[in-house]
């Protein structure tokens, strides 16, 4: 399959374990906390209220037809034509309510007249409360074994036992690598007293004799002493010299005075620095080591190398650093109906995903080329397996168990490992993480360019950054700025855009074309939100993996267009 398949092809359920949903759990990095290439902070905002109201309807999926991907066949007994309900609580709006029916991000909730198939709940408890009912673990009628989203996220975290070697290189090539040992310091920061302005350094309280060429308070202090050249002598108490901003400060100085507050006199066939007030001692001077001690600890290991790191690296003393490899990967783009340029003819569609993934892996810090095309071929792809050498490689479309699809085939010939066959999210659920070799991943991406995104965030992204030595950062969450349906047993991947509430703050605002073929939602997003099984309400705060760009880069335009939850094939 290709990201020119039909939405409503055949699709994979999945159930859910027990511990869906939840937090990843017995995670050893307890000092994520302290890195510093995270992502951003949790804004300051007013917490959002949760809100009380009527049960919204509920709203399926058209009929799917459920596949065990471990075994790779249709499931004994399943007719195909099961799919899913939800019941999403809506919140009655106020006249005061900035989502009020009307604004594009107003409640997305369907009603019954909405619903094109259901199945039999009567295993699944009824939404009670303020928050939709968990998923019944144990449902009986559900033998997918599809991974939860959550699970098959860690899966790929820890995959990577451990990171590629650490290499010494330049300051530059460290860029956007990972730092393999503590940022520690070579030197005093400052290394010396300096000046922190330009103007005179004084000695003692004014007023103060000058010996330097003449200078006046119209034109500032004459050349003294500067930046780059240290003072010869020592400063005698009641007297000054000029001195310029970053110029080393000569022994005896007690402070500097600025430029525009000394006003020079003759006085006595000498010259007199008079200040409008006394002067304190240390004023407008950079003590040595005020920002740092040589040997103090700058930065921990496994701290990003941003621009910022390597200025503090340079004015530390370093001349190279030691990091981790950027992880390197390959995308291969299979389909023989997708092109590479022009407008689509004869049944035949534009790769989106070429375009995409390498400029979105390079966002990550990874090193790839161009995506590389490949025909539906079975034996194509197995040579383009076989003869790589990434650390990872990233393949869109085959990975279900069609005609064409060969991405399970070709695993099984090279002798690969599965460690994630079918997630329990949607869009994306067909998505696979496979061992080619120790340190050596394939990541299957479904074919659908959202659904393949959907993979890219949970499979891909966790297993790159362990492969680059960075640590996870504790989840990002948001409150909902309106609700969202979702499956009983899947978790849910929607794009949302930030939006700031004067009632309720910061909010994630789900976008319009969420669709797993469609990526108009996606680029003017900000961030995808994971919805739980069973949806999620207006309010509820939920975690957010934010696209590897900076918030407020995205469109910031939502469509008018009416939103249905429930498009048939979501996967």
């Amino acid at each position: 399959m290709t990201d020119g398949q039909s939405d409503d092809t055949v699709a994979g359920t999945a159930g859910a374990a027990p511990d869906e949903g939840g937090s990843d759990g017995g995670d050893p990095f307890d000092d994520a906390l302290a890195l510093v290439n995270g992502p951003r902070p949790p804004r300051e905002r007013p917490r959002a209220g949760a809100g009380t109201g009527a049960e919204a309807g509920t709203g399926a999926e058209a009929p799917t037809v459920r596949f065990s991907y471990a075994a790779r066949a249709a499931t004994p007994g399943d007719g195909g034509d099961t799919a899913w309900t939800s019941s999403t609580p809506d919140v009655p709006y106020t006249p005061d309510d900035p989502f009020a029916p009307g604004d594009p991000f107003a409640s997305q909730a369907t009603s019954p007249s909405d619903t094109r198939h259901t199945s039999d709940t009567s295993d699944t408890p009824a939404p009670t409360g303020n928050r939709p009912a968990p998923p019944d673990p144990a449902d009986p009628t559900d033998p997918t074994p599809a991974l939860p989203w959550h699970t098959a996220r860690d899966i790929a975290r820890r995959a990577v036992t451990e990171p590629p070697a650490p290499r010494t290189s330049a300051l530059a090539a460290a860029l956007g690598r990972t730092l393999a040992a503590p940022l520690t310091a070579l030197t005093d920061l400052p290394s010396f007293d300096t000046s922190a302005m330009d103007g005179w350094a004084v000695a003692g309280p004014g007023p103060w004799r000058l010996d330097d060429p003449a200078g006046t308070r119209e034109t500032g202090p004459a050349t003294g002493i500067l930046a780059g050249h240290a003072p010869t002598e020592g400063l005698l108490d009641g007297r000054a010299i000029a001195i310029a901003t970053g110029a080393r400060v000569p022994s005896g100085a007690t402070a500097v005075l600025r430029s525009e507050h000394g006003e020079v006199r003759a006085s006595g066939g000498g010259r007199r620095l008079y200040a409008p007030r006394p002067v304190p001692p240390g004023q407008d001077i950079r003590p040595r080591g005020q920002e740092c001690r040589r040997g103090d600890q700058l930065l921990p290991a496994g701290a990003l190398v941003t621009p910022a790191v390597l200025g503090l690296a340079a004015a530390a003393g370093y001349d190279e650093l030691t990091a981790h490899p950027r992880p390197r990967a390959e995308v291969f783009v299979l389909g023989d109906e997708l092109l590479a340029r022009g407008l689509p003819e004869e049944g035949r569609i534009r790769d989106a995903l070429g375009p995409m993934l390498a400029p979105w892996l390079h966002a990550l810090g990874v090193e790839t080329a161009a995506a590389r095309p490949l025909a539906d071929d079975a034996d194509a792809l197995y040579e383009a397996l076989a003869a790589s050498t990434a650390d990872v490689v990233l393949t869109t479309g085959g990975t279900a168990s069609g005609p064409v699809d060969h991405v399970h085939p070709t695993l099984r010939r090279l002798g690969a490992e599965v460690l994630v066959d079918g997630v329990a999210v949607r869009p994306g659920h067909p998505m696979l993480l496979a061992r080619l070799a120790p340190g050596r991943h394939l990541v299957g991406l479904p074919g659908n360019p959202l659904a393949a995104v959907a993979g890219l965030c949970t499979l891909a992204e966790p297993l790159l950054s362990a492969l680059a030595a960075r640590r996870p950062a504790p989840p990002y969450r948001v409150p909902l700025a309106a609700p969202v349906p979702g499956p009983a047993h899947d978790t849910r991947l929607v794009p949302v855009a930030y939006r700031d509430d004067e009632r309720y703050g910061l909010m994630a605002a789900p976008l319009h074309f969420h669709g797993p073929a469609m990526l108009r939602g996606i680029a003017a997003a900000d961030a995808l939100a994971v919805v739980p099984p069973g949806g999620a309400r207006r309010g509820d705060e939920l975690e957010l993996l934010e696209l590897p760009w900076p918030a407020g880069w995205s469109a910031g335009w939502t469509p008018e267009a009416p939103t249905d939850w429930n498009a048939p094939g979501e996967r």
